[in-house]
């Protein structure tokens, strides 16, 4: 086992704790020379952030790429890199059921075969109040594989919670509602509704010190239209509408991530789901890279930031820009 299991394993309990997504990188295969072995394992966060050793620069930045991939994704994934053309020679990478292989021209020779787990928190739905439909969704979410947080008040409920959340549902009857609305909404919680009457729950969004695009982001009354009517029937509509927006967005985010747009400065990179799916190619050696703040990049030769797979690749640009601006432009 690698030296550096011990505390990556610390490393993914954290992780997990605070609902924090990841992708577990393990090396399965090495063919010398190269610099990782077999049993070498780096964690790839949301961000980009590399944690652990799996490679050099070159194949780290690789690693990056497709381990983002698969952070959108959810589906595991082996990771084939090697310094010779693919097998349609065209250079792309080439897509097998389960597995992808990547040619690497910076690679010393060597090849890689990285298995990529991703390792996303179970949904965790906040629920506030003591109301028998706060009880069936809390009876109900276990089932689905959800995590339920019972709130019986406000106070019950701190910001880290709610960040680290999925949904939110508020079934307190009138009560401690608009604090936690605000805050849900300025975390980002990605599924927020109100169990209210069309009536009452217009009035609570109206008295709300929130934008009308904040708003609108409250659903209420909270739940899908299945013609329910009993709490437990309520719940199951409310749950069909958190499962449609934590599984609807994901696949939202994956089919907008195989879009690669080019950008002019990097992006902010939160510590969150979605972030870390802008790449760029490097003008040197021709890799897709993952742009984050740790990735090497250049304003030297125009108007135009260039982002590099290593240090190597960005001193060459440095050193001669105009040669590389011509290769692009043929």
């Amino acid at each position: 086992m690698s030296p550096s299991a011990p505390p990556l394993e610390a490393r993914m309990a954290e992780l997990t704790g605070r609902h924090v997504p990841f992708v577990k990188a393990t090396v399965v295969r090495a063919r010398r020379p190269a610099s990782a072995r077999p049993g070498d394992t780096a964690l790839v966060l949301a961000d980009g952030r590399v944690e652990g050793f799996v490679g050099g620069a070159c194949a780290e930045a690789t690693v990056r790429v497709q381990a983002l991939r698969t952070l959108r994704s959810g589906e595991s994934l082996l990771l084939r890199i090697s310094p010779e053309e693919t097998a349609d020679g065209t250079g792309e990478p080439v897509v097998e059921e389960g597995a992808v292989s990547v040619a690497n021209p910076c690679l010393s020779g060597g090849e890689l075969e990285i298995f990529l787990e991703p390792l996303r928190p179970v949904p965790r739905v906040v629920v506030l109040g003591e109301s028998p439909i706060a009880r069936a969704l809390a009876a109900f979410g276990p089932v689905l594989g959800y995590e339920i947080m019972e709130a019986a008040g406000a106070d019950g409920i701190t910001p880290e919670e709610l960040a680290g959340s999925q949904a939110l549902v508020i079934a307190s009857h009138g009560r401690g509602e608009e604090p936690v609305l605000v805050s849900a909404v300025r975390a980002g919680v990605p599924y927020i509704g109100l169990v209210a009457s069309p009536r009452r729950g217009a009035a609570v969004l109206d008295a709300l010190p929130l934008g009308a695009e904040d708003r609108a982001r409250i659903h209420t009354p909270a739940g899908l239209w299945i013609g329910a009517r009993t709490p437990g029937e309520i719940a199951v509509s409310i749950l069909a509408e958190v499962i449609h927006a934590v599984r609807g967005r994901s696949v939202e985010v994956e089919v907008e991530a195989e879009v690669e747009v080019e950008v002019e400065a990097p992006p902010e990179t939160p510590e969150s789901p979605g972030t870390g799916s802008v790449t760029a190619v490097d003008p040197v050696c021709g890799m897709t890279v993952s742009v984050a703040d740790s990735t090497p990049y250049s304003d030297e030769g125009g108007d135009e930031r260039r982002w590099f797979c290593c240090a190597g690749c960005r001193a060459a640009y440095e050193k001669d820009p105009a040669r590389y601006a011509k290769a692009d432009a043929s």
